[in-house]
C-alpha cells in the first residue's frame, strides 16, 4: 500500500535540503517528488531501460524519475507498479498525490510537486528547484507562471505497493 503519511513526512523533512543518498539536479522538482513517491512506498519499475519505467539505481535512474515531462506520461500510462488516475481538479488531490506543471501551456512540462496537506479543501504543496513549503498548489506568485499555464493532477493510486 501506498503510504501517504510517510511521503509527506519525507517531503516536509527535504523540501529544502538534499538527502546525500540520492543525486540532486539544477533543476531538482522531478527528482524530489520521486524521491517522495519512493519515501511512501510506491514500487520502482523498468531498470534497467531509462525510457521505461520509474526507477533508480546504482548511480543511474530513468527519465521519469527526474523529469516532469517524462514523469507525466509514466503515470498517465502506467498499468503496474507506481500507478495514478488523472483527476479534474486540485481539491480531487490528498496528501501524498502529485501535481505537474506546464508553465506555458506548450505541451511540456516544466515543473512537479507533492500534496503536503490541504487548507479548507485547497492543496498545498512542497517542491525542489525554487524550494517551497506548504506552497499555494497554483504557483500563481510563481516568476514562471503563465496565463497559459496547464496543470495536471495525479491521484496515487493507494494499491501501489513494493
Amino acid at each position: 500500500m501506498y503510504n501517504r503519511e510517510a511521503a509527506v513526512r519525507y517531503a516536509h523533512q527535504w523540501w529544502n535540503s538534499y538527502n546525500p543518498a540520492f543525486p540532486s539536479f539544477s533543476v531538482d522538482c522531478t527528482n524530489f517528488v520521486s524521491q517522495c513517491l519512493l519515501a511512501g512506498g510506491a514500487p520502482m519499475r523498468g531498470y534497467p531501460g531509462r525510457e521505461n519505467g520509474w526507477w533508480i539505481r546504482g548511480g543511474a535512474w530513468s527519465f521519469s524519475w527526474s523529469v516532469a515531462h517524462s514523469l507525466r506520461w509514466y503515470l498517465e500510462g502506467s498499468r503496474s507498479g507506481l500507478k495514478a488516475a488523472r483527476k479534474q481538479s486540485p481539491e480531487m488531490l490528498l496528501p501524498g498525490d502529485v501535481i505537474i506543471y506546464d508553465f506555458t501551456g506548450d505541451g511540456r512540462m516544466d515543473h512537479a510537486a507533492i500534496v503536503v496537506s490541504k487548507q479548507n479543501g485547497i492543496p498545498l504543496v512542497n517542491a525542489h528547484t525554487a524550494n517551497s513549503r506548504n506552497r499555494h498548489w497554483s504557483y500563481t506568485t510563481s516568476t514562471a507562471y503563465t496565463a497559459g499555464i496547464r496543470y495536471y493532477f495525479f491521484h496515487i493510486d493507494e494499491s501501489t505497493a513494493l
